[in-house]
């Protein structure tokens, strides 16, 4: 496959390659993770429904939309805590 050039401003290209070289990746390696990893909404809402219809299938567990969104607040509310709060 050929490489393709992105342009990004300096302070970003500075950004990822502090980024890559401590997690001892290259930059491309990390915008690659990057891309693979991310979901746009549209995945996101059909990993939802499939994560759904597992839990009724497998469990007789029927997650309501206002049960899924109290997770999403308390997941998004974990992920936002400093890494020391956890240590407490």
């Amino acid at each position: 496959m050929a490489d393709a050039m992105i342009r990004v401003s300096a302070d970003v290209r500075d950004r990822l390659a502090v980024l890559a070289e401590s997690r001892g990746t290259s930059i491309g390696s990390l915008v690659k993770e990057f891309a693979e990893s991310s979901l746009t909404e549209e995945e996101r809402r059909e990993r939802a429904e499939a994560t759904r219809a597992y839990l009724a299938e497998h469990f007789a567990t029927e997650v309501t939309d206002e049960e899924s969104a109290a997770m999403g607040r308390r997941l998004r509310e974990a992920f936002a805590r400093p890494a020391q709060d956890d240590a407490a």
